[in-house]
C-alpha cells in the first residue's frame, strides 16, 4: 500500500505542523494520527520506505517519524538505516524520529549519533511524544529558516566577490557584510580610511581589502604597528632619518611614507603615535610633504593612508594625548569592525575555515563554540582551535578539547535541550555519565529530561511492552 491522509481538526489562520509517518502497519499509522489530530498536528501516513521517499519529494514536511522494519522476516533495522540515509541525504535538515522496539534499540542509538533527531520507543507515551514533536518542529522551523538566511547571506557575500577582491575574508553576518560593502564603496578614493574595533577582530583584513580595491592597488603596499615601535624611534621609522640624527643613526635611512610613495601604508595602533610625529603625520596628510629627522629638505610624497585602532580617540583627545585636528583628519571615513560576539554567524565559518582537511567539529563542540562570547576575538578562537587540534583524540574536536572558559552567568544546573542531548548521545544514555558531565544531580538530570521530553537512549534502561495500540498488536515481536 502507498500514502494516505486523514483531514486533521485545523484551527483558523494557524500554521499547523505537518508531519509523516513512514510506518508499514496501519494500526500505527492510525494511532499517531489519531493522537497529533487532537493536538492540531497535520498527519500523512506512507506504508513503504519508497512511498515515503516519494512523498517527501512532492511535498513539505516539518518532520518524519519512521519505523525501522518494513519486511515480517527481518528484525535487523537494516531497512531502517537505509531509510533514514535517504532523507538525510535528500533533506538534510528534516527532523527524523526513529520508531523502534528493544531488538534494534542500539540502532536507533547510532543513528541518532549520526543525526537523528530522537527515538521513540513503542509503547511511546503519548505526552512526551507531542512534547517532542513540538519541539522538534519549532527547532526544525527555526533550522530551515537560519538556513535560508544563510543562503541568502552566503549568495549576497558570493556577488560582492565578484566584484570586488575581498582577500579572502570569510563571513556570513549581516554586521560584517555592512563593513565589508562600505569597504569596498570608499576603497576608490584618496581619502584616508580609520578602521576602528576591538584586537583582534579583523581590522587588518579590511585594510587588506580596501587597498586591493583601491585605485593604488598596484603600489607598494606598507604596513607599521605604531605600538610595537619605541616612541623615540618612531618618528624615524615613519618619516625616515639622516646619518646622526639619534644615537646609533650611522646612515641615512628612508622611512615608511617614502617606501609606500605611489601606494599605501597601513598604520596599525595609531592612537600610540606621540604627539610630535602626529603634528608630522597632519602635515603629511594635508601637504603630501615632511622632512627627514635631522634633516630640512622637503619631501612630498603621494600617499593613501590606512590607520587603524583598538582606543576611544576621542576619549584620547579628552586626555591631552591625541590631537582633535588629526582626528578629523583621519576620520574622514570611518569603518567600524564589530566584536566578534556581535556576529556570532560569523563564528563557526571561521572556525572551520581553520580544520585541515579530515578534521571536524562533533554537533555540541559547534554549540559549545557558537555560546561562548570570544572577548579575544578572532585571535582567541584561533587560539583555542589550534589547542583542540593538538589535544582531540581522533578526527572530531569534542568541547574538551577547545578549553572554553565556563561563562560566569551560565547555570551549570539548567543546561537546555541541546546540551542534554549531546551529553546522553555522547555517554550512550547512561544517566550517571551524563549528569557528570553535566555537573548536576542524577535526579536533577531526570526533571531537566521529563521537561523537554526527552530520553536517556540507554539500552540496558527497562522497556517493558506491555499490551498497547501503539504497540502494532496486528505484527510478530521480530516485525517491530
Amino acid at each position: 500500500m502507498g500514502g494516505w491522509r486523514h483531514p486533521p481538526f485545523f484551527l483558523a489562520g494557524t500554521h499547523m505542523p505537518n508531519i509523516l509517518v513512514i510506518d508499514d502497519n496501519r494500526s500505527v499509522c492510525e494511532a499517531l494520527d489519531l493522537l497529533f489530530s487532537l493536538h492540531d498536528i497535520d498527519t500523512a501516513c506512507a506504508e513503504t520506505p519508497q512511498a515515503g521517499l516519494a512523498l517527501l519529494a512532492k511535498e513539505e514536511f516539518d518532520l518524519v517519524i519512521q519505523d525501522m522494519n518494513f519486511s515480517g522476516d527481518t528484525t535487523s533495522g537494516e531497512e531502517g538505516v537505509a531509510l533514514f540515509n535517504a532523507i538525510r541525504e535528500r533533506h538534510p535538515g528534516l527532523p527524523v524520529i526513529l520508531l523502534t522496539a528493544w531488538t534494534h534499540l542500539e540502532t536507533a542509538v547510532d543513528l541518532v549519533k549520526s543525526g537523528a533527531a530522537d527515538y521513540l520507543s513503542k509503547p511511546w507515551d503519548d505526552e512526551k511524544l507531542v512534547a517532542t514533536v513540538r519541539n522538534l518542529v519549532q527547532l526544525g522551523r527555526l533550522s530551515k529558516e537560519n538556513r535560508r538566511l544563510h543562503s541568502a547571506r552566503r549568495a549576497r557575500r558570493d556577488r560582492l566577490a565578484q566584484d570586488y577582491d575581498l582577500a579572502g575574508f570569510l563571513y556570513d553576518s549581516d554586521a560584517t557584510h555592512e563593513v565589508v560593502s562600505l569597504a569596498v564603496r570608499v576603497a576608490r578614493s584618496d581619502l584616508p580610511v580609520l578602521i576602528t574595533g576591538p584586537n583582534g577582530s579583523g581590522k587588518e583584513m579590511i585594510a587588506d581589502i580596501v587597498q586591493r580595491n583601491s585605485a593604488m592597488k598596484d603600489g607598494p603596499y606598507i604596513k607599521v604597528n605604531a605600538g610595537a615601535l619605541p616612541a623615540e624611534l618612531m618618528e624615524a621609522e615613519l618619516f625616515g632619518a639622516e646619518a646622526g640624527a639619534y644615537t646609533g643613526a650611522n646612515k641615512a635611512r628612508e622611512g615608511r611614507f617614502e617606501a609606500a610613495d605611489g601606494g599605501t601604508l597601513f598604520l596599525d595602533e595609531i592612537g600610540n603615535l606621540p604627539l610630535d610625529g602626529q603634528v608630522k603625520l597632519l602635515r603629511v596628510l594635508q601637504t603630501g610633504e615632511f622632512e627627514r629627522l635631522g634633516s630640512t629638505k622637503t619631501r612630498k610624497v603621494n600617499v593613501r593612508l590606512i590607520s587603524a585602532t583598538n582606543s576611544s580617540l576621542p576619549e584620547l583627545i579628552r586626555e591631552g594625548r591625541f590631537r582633535q585636528d588629526l582626528y578629523y583628519r583621519l576620520n574622514v571615513i570611518e569603518l567600524r569592525v564589530p566584536a566578534l560576539k556581535d556576529r556570532p554567524e560569523d563564528v563557526l565559518l571561521i572556525a572551520h575555515a581553520m580544520l585541515p582537511p579530515g578534521r571536524n567539529f562533533s554537533a555540541s563542540a559547534e554549540r559549545a563554540l557558537a555560546a561562548y562570547e570570544w572577548p579575544g576575538n578572532v585571535r582567541e578562537l584561533r587560539n583555542h582551535v589550534q589547542r583542540a587540534l593538538l589535544l582531540a583524540a581522533g578526527d572530531t574536536i569534542e568541547p574538551g578539547d577547545l578549553d572554553l572558559p565556563r561563562a560566569p552567568s551560565a547555570s551549570i544546573d539548567e543546561p537546555d535541550a541541546a546540551g542534554i542531548e549531546a551529553a546522553l548521545t555522547k555517554h550512550k544514555g547512561v544517566i550517571a555519565a551524563a549528569a557528570k558531565e553535566l555537573g548536576m544531580s542524577r535526579q536533577a538530570l531526570y526533571r531537566r529530561m521529563e521537561k523537554f521530553g526527552l530520553r536517556s537512549g540507554d539500552p540496558h534502561e527497562d522497556h517493558s511492552r506491555k499490551e498497547d495500540p501503539r504497540e502494532d498488536p496486528s505484527r510478530t515481536e521480530n516485525n517491530s
